[in-house]
């Protein structure tokens, strides 16, 4: 499993269900899952199962912060027998029909990586000083396979980057230098000749094939995995920032396509973020309506002030160069007198 960490990227993928069906095997457990920390949005989610749909966990994950907790705090198998409504959420004890619950830290070189937990079905079970330690010694093969997992994605992402700087570099080296010699041939005090005029054109026919040569070139997209849609991250959104007054103007009938989801949940969240850390908003609209045969998706705050700077920071720039490889596009700026408005045109044919 470990050789084939890189593969499988999508959650609830084999990889994880796989790792949770390893535990029960070797655990005697009837049935298991995997729970992953999410650094992005800090939240645990499942992310494989053995012996439960994934879906049921994933729709409506089980609480168990605590008991994951004190798990990864003492590094030790947790397993509660009798009174599961003390640790865990007494709806999800009874609608995932839980009899037992044991909790494997998943943690490795100071890092918690998540939790396993599983059930054995019997309440009348107790584990021996040999299960517990096998237990725990998968957690630590598990949290093994994951960080080797983690490794390999940013090794990907590595790639894209690179491949992405290297795309900025050929068009800052080759088109932008031919269309800052025709702006200052453009600017001249002096009437163009018949000659320079030939020049400029020819200097802008040239740009204009290099920049086509450029954005024809094949570049590795890197399909990131998302566990939620746009509306879902928006209500996320909305109750992690309360105090922004998020207001959500979605026409009817418009839906986001599903590889698009990704794209268009990072320009949001960074534009949400930046009102929050830059500006001083009364309320920030998200606004999801059809501009001709696209999806617009405006996120609108009103707290810029006149001293505020036009311009923007890192995340937005990278969200809008990243934007190119879907044939999207995005724009931003300040809309006089106070507003910001950050801007995502997502293209709906394939």
């Amino acid at each position: 499993m470990l050789g084939e960490a890189d593969e499988d990227s999508a959650p609830g993928s084999s990889f994880y269900d796989r790792l949770a069906e390893a535990v029960c095997r070797l655990g005697a457990m009837r049935r298991a899952a995997v729970y992953l920390s999410d650094d992005v949005r800090r939240r645990v989610r499942a992310v494989g199962s053995h012996g439960i749909d994934l879906e049921e966990l994933a729709a409506e994950p089980i609480q168990a912060s605590p008991l994951a907790q004190r798990s990864l705090d003492l590094d030790a198998v947790i397993e509660v027998r009798e009174d599961l409504d003390r640790v865990l959420p007494p709806r999800d004890v009874q609608r995932l029909a839980l009899t037992d619950i044991t909790c494997i830290p998943m943690s490795a070189g100071g890092r918690h990586y998540g939790v396993v937990l599983a059930e054995r079905g019997d309440p009348q079970f107790e584990l021996t000083a040999e299960e517990r330690e096998g237990l725990w010694t998968l957690g630590k093969v598990c949290a093994l396979a994951t960080s080797a997992r983690t490794a390999t994605r940013q090794q990907e992402r590595a790639r894209f980057l690179g491949d992405r700087l290297d795309l900025a570099r050929d068009v800052h080296e080759r088109v932008i230098q031919r269309l800052f010699g025709v702006t200052l041939a453009l600017g001249a005090p002096t009437d163009l000749t018949d000659a320079h005029r030939r020049r400029c054109a020819e200097e802008l026919q040239q740009a204009t094939e290099e920049l086509r040569e450029v954005i024809q070139r094949p570049v590795e997209r890197l399909c990131r995995e998302v566990d939620a849609t746009l509306r879902e991250e928006l209500e996320r959104l909305s109750s992690e920032h309360a105090d922004l007054g998020l207001e959500i103007d979605w026409q009817a009938g418009i839906e986001i396509p599903p590889a698009l989801e990704p794209l268009a949940q990072t320009v949001v969240a960074e534009a949400v973020r930046n009102a929050r850390k830059h500006a001083r908003p009364t309320v920030v609209r998200v606004i999801v309506d059809r501009a001709d045969r696209a999806v617009s998706i405006a996120v609108v705050n009103d707290g810029v002030g006149p001293d505020a700077p036009v311009g923007a920071g890192v995340g937005l720039r990278l969200a809008a160069f990243e934007a190119l490889n879907y044939g999207a596009a995005v724009d931003f700026g300040r809309t006089p007198p106070d507003q910001w408005h950050v801007r995502l045109v997502l293209p709906t044919a394939a």
